[in-house]
């Protein structure tokens, strides 16, 4: 409760900071999952093993698309109820969510394990690629539950007000992933399958975390078991409102696909690892932004909920100022830096580096307009308007870069595959400035405020 009425009352600022900055950290650590994976492979194995992961990762970005589908539709509903003073409906949002984070997954799991080498080959492995591509997603597809529930859940932690434990959770992982990462590799000597075992080992202990927070008694919204029943209505707004952040990942995932058989036409496996390299540099600065909109998230949904309109109105604000100068800053880094950023995974390889260097400052170059698109549709996902979200996720990856992406390498080659990027990213800037400016010019007066009753539901 306490923690409920602070996203109400205190100064937007510094809620924006407390809540982002856990957010942003752990983000940010979470993106050592995909970046030490190819730092240990890629020094432990080689640059095959680099383009293995490539290939694997749209498959990865599947399962991140559930855990985003439940966990962020299920988050954006919580703070919404809990702002509604509802807390027995926030609880059963939760239940709903818990019970779909590890239904999914294993419905996934179930079909890769029948059809892994298709999959693998649809997705771009040649047959150099193939068996290290096994090697690696089969260990991770037997473990995705725990991925689901570690991701998933750990949104649920924030969306109530805790957002320094739902830090800890993604800390806590992303350490285990790089100890574990360098024990398995270089000590014990397996391999891809040793970066494969660490990640899951790390999703297995995360989501112990977070079960263990829900059964502890510390949590606000709890996880009955009367609410893992799956009801319908509940299960449609969820799916709704998360369906834009799942859709992203998604088109993301064919995104990768269409991307790796395009490389693998024109630049060969060198060109699959350059990607993977390039992927994970990305993933270090997107995560940070992805941070600072979760932690935007419960303070625009709850003020959203409670009619505190010119509340939402400054959280965007500040959140876009601060998505755009980590964007920046990022942009600087790869331009200043990139030879030894890239040199991180390359292991000396002059050919992957040069290649890999050339592309990213060309594909990257577009990334300081990247925190206002990314802001934005966050924005729409913690009010509840799926149909805006939805497009704004699916503009740059599905209407505009995978039509460039087919397009321009008939006419460029390679240089046609690094140019799509920034095209995509500046045109789907312009479509999330039309649509921001009319939501904020159309919203409402703001709510006068109320005294704060005791939420109903067994706390």
């Amino acid at each position: 409760m306490k923690n409920s009425l602070a996203l109400r009352d205190q100064k937007i600022g510094s809620l924006l900071w407390k809540f982002s900055w856990p957010a942003i950290i752990g983000m940010s650590v979470n993106a050592l999952y995909n970046i030490v994976d190819r730092i240990f492979v890629g020094r432990g194995v080689g640059s095959i093993a680099i383009a293995a992961t490539t290939v694997a990762f749209p498959i990865m970005m599947v399962l991140m698309a559930v855990s985003m589908l439940i966990g962020i539709g299920s988050t954006a509903l919580i703070s919404i109820r809990l702002g509604e003073q509802k807390t027995e409906e926030a609880e059963k949002v939760a239940g709903n969510g818990a019970a779909m984070l590890i239904l999914l997954p294993l419905f996934l799991a179930a079909i890769y394990l029948v059809f892994s080498e298709q999959i693998l080959i649809l997705f771009g492995a040649s047959k150099e690629v193939l068996p290290y591509a096994l090697d690696f997603t089969h260990i991770i597809m037997l473990g995705a539950v725990f991925g689901a529930i570690s991701m998933g859940m750990n949104n649920f932690i924030r969306a109530e007000g805790n957002p320094l434990y739902a830090m800890y959770t993604q800390v806590f992982g992303a350490l285990i992933n790089v100890i574990l990462n360098y024990v398995f590799i270089f000590k014990v000597g397996l391999g891809i399958k040793g970066s494969a075992l660490a990640t899951v080992s790390s999703q297995f202990f995360s989501a112990l975390w977070v079960v263990g927070y829900f059964l502890s008694g510390k949590s606000l919204v709890k996880i009955r078991l009367k609410n893992l029943r799956l009801q319908t209505p509940i299960l449609k707004m969820i799916l709704a409102i998360g369906f834009a952040p799942f859709a992203m990942q998604t088109a993301g995932s064919v995104q990768q696909l269409i991307l790796n058989k395009t490389l693998l036409v024109y630049g060969g496996d060198i060109a699959l690892s350059a990607v993977g390299i390039m992927l994970s540099i990305f993933t270090l600065l997107f995560m940070p932004i992805i941070g600072l909109s979760q932690g935007a998230q419960p303070l625009i949904g709850f003020n959203y909920g409670a009619g505190q309109y010119d509340r939402v109105k400054e959280t965007l604000k500040k959140a876009l100022v601060a998505g755009t100068a980590i964007a920046v800053t990022g942009y600087l880094v790869i331009h200043i830096w990139p030879v030894q950023l890239v040199g991180l995974f390359s292991k000396g390889d002059t050919a992957l580096t040069q290649l890999t260097v050339q592309a990213m400052l060309v594909y990257f170059a577009m990334i300081p307009v990247i925190g206002f698109q990314i802001v934005c549709s966050h924005y729409f996902q913690a009010t509840g308007k799926p149909v805006q979200s939805t497009i704004l996720s699916l503009s740059r990856q599905v209407l505009l870069f995978i039509p460039l992406l087919l397009i321009l390498p008939h006419f460029w080659g390679i240089n046609g595959v690094w140019r799509a990027a920034p095209i995509a990213d500046a045109l789907s800037v312009l479509l999330t400035a039309s649509l921001i400016y009319f939501e904020i010019k159309n919203l409402p007066a703001t709510k006068p405020l109320v005294a704060a009753t005791k939420p109903t539901g067994d706390l």
